[in-house]
């Protein structure tokens, strides 16, 4: 394995951080925060046109870049560096890749290209706290209460006809039976068949301003309870979204309603997405951990730059010892997470160890920079609290860390349960052994 960069990936670094560093200052991403849409559409639009950020890992033959994921993670090293308040995460981390992976011939032509150039954005509805399990990061992505629970909660399926051509308008599974078919009725004639939604999922990334929302829903009712993804458009008649104050501004969040909603079943009848959704997940935790080293690696270069500059007794203090240890030990801590995630880039995975190490790094370095700023620091408007919402909010979607690093050590079998020993003659295996 060669892991040295190459030129291409080197020029995308570096073209990246000069864009942002012009135009995302702290004061600049809490304004773009704030808007409806809750990031800056213009400076999105140019990073899709001259970068092509979005479709960096989609496949050439779909309007991307067809690079790989590593590049998408070096990528988001950068934005994480600046905090960029985007809908990246959402539609380049989650819902390409399960399109990629799930969707049909006719729905990675037909959905791929405007996601790849920045025209249309997507999001993953699961529910926030449910997200990590979903992909399979702290937990076995198994049908059950992640999705809402198979008899009630979260959102529920019900399978509809669409009518056939010519019948009150033209048939579109992705917008529900037009002209007035009774839902239900099976009709030979029908294209193809149509589902509705109904319910509610909280917490979703991006969920009040993406175009196209892959919704996670159970079908086949109690008995045969089955969790499979949809596509909700977002000008679907009964869909309601709001969005949802959250503790990080960056990581903008919505409330989806689903009320008897037209949707289109991603990929052919019967596929299984839960394969799908873990491999999203382990990509999703190298983004996420190149993401949490580059906004560590950000607030340690924002921290020392002020302790140069603040003087207690006459000196700096960033020249007391104490002080330097504290910050060498970041910075140790730092490096050690940029190398599990630059080689969780290469073997995903390693992603959840990796996502692990880089969100410990980030909310210690976050929590010390809030220390080391002084009184100043403890102000809730200074900009190092922004470091450290998005180190508490992280862990909160996509850990927490000791459950990450919980369930890979399951995963690789590390603490496997050895198989009972036969007791020895006379005795009958469950006297214990004094010390």
């Amino acid at each position: 394995m060669d892991a040295a960069f190459t030129a291409e990936q080197d020029e995308i670094r570096r073209t990246l951080r000069e864009i942002l560093g012009k135009r995302c200052g702290p004061d600049e991403v809490k304004a773009a925060a704030r808007t409806d849409s809750g990031y800056d559409r213009e400076l999105w639009q140019r990073l899709a046109r001259e970068l092509g950020l979005p479709g960096i890992a989609v496949a050439e033959e779909y309007g991307g870049v067809g690079c790989t994921p590593a590049d998408l993670a070096l990528a988001c090293e950068e934005t994480g560096r600046a905090l960029l308040p985007s809908p990246l995460l959402a539609t380049a981390g989650l819902a390409a890749p399960l399109i990629g992976a799930l969707g049909t011939a006719a729905q990675r032509a037909a959905l791929l290209p405007p996601l790849a150039v920045g025209e249309r954005t997507a999001a993953l509805a699961v529910a926030g706290p449910a997200l990590a399990t979903a992909l399979g990061l702290t937990g076995e992505n198994a049908p059950g209460d992640w999705a809402g629970g198979g008899r009630a909660g979260g959102v529920q399926a019900r399978a509809a006809t669409a009518a056939p051509p010519g019948a009150g308008g033209p048939a579109d599974p992705a917008r529900g039976a037009p002209g007035g078919s009774a839902p239900g009725v099976a009709d030979p004639a029908a294209p193809a068949p149509a589902w509705r939604l109904y319910g509610e999922v909280a917490q979703v990334l991006d969920g009040h301003s993406a175009d196209l929302l892959l919704v996670a829903a159970h079908t086949g009712g109690f008995a045969r309870s089955r969790t499979l993804l949809f596509l909700v458009r977002a000008d679907a008649p009964g869909l309601v979204r709001t969005r949802q104050p959250t503790l990080d501004e960056t990581r903008p969040q919505g409330r989806v309603q689903l009320r008897d909603v037209p949707a289109e079943l991603l990929g052919e009848e019967g596929a299984d997405p839960l394969p799908a959704l873990a491999a999203t997940g382990r990509t999703a935790a190298v983004v996420l951990a190149a993401e949490a080293v580059g906004a560590a690696d950000r607030a340690l270069a924002r921290t020392v730059e002020h302790v140069r500059r603040r003087e207690q007794f006459g000196r700096p203090i960033g020249s007391f010892q104490a002080v330097k240890h504290r910050l060498a030990d970041l910075y140790v801590q730092i490096q050690a997470a940029r190398s599990a995630a630059y080689y969780a880039a290469w073997d995903q995975d390693q992603g959840a160890l990796a996502l692990a190490q880089a969100l410990e790094a980030l909310r210690a370095t976050a929590g010390e920079a809030i220390q080391l700023h002084g009184g100043i620091g403890f102000t809730w408007e200074h900009d190092a609290h922004l470091y450290f919402k998005r180190a508490a909010a992280d862990e909160l979607l996509f850990g927490p860390v000791h459950r990450l690093r919980a369930h890979a050590a399951q995963r690789s079998g590390l603490f496997a349960p050895t198989a009972p020993t036969a007791p020895t003659s006379g005795t009958t295996g469950n006297e214990r052994v004094a010390v």
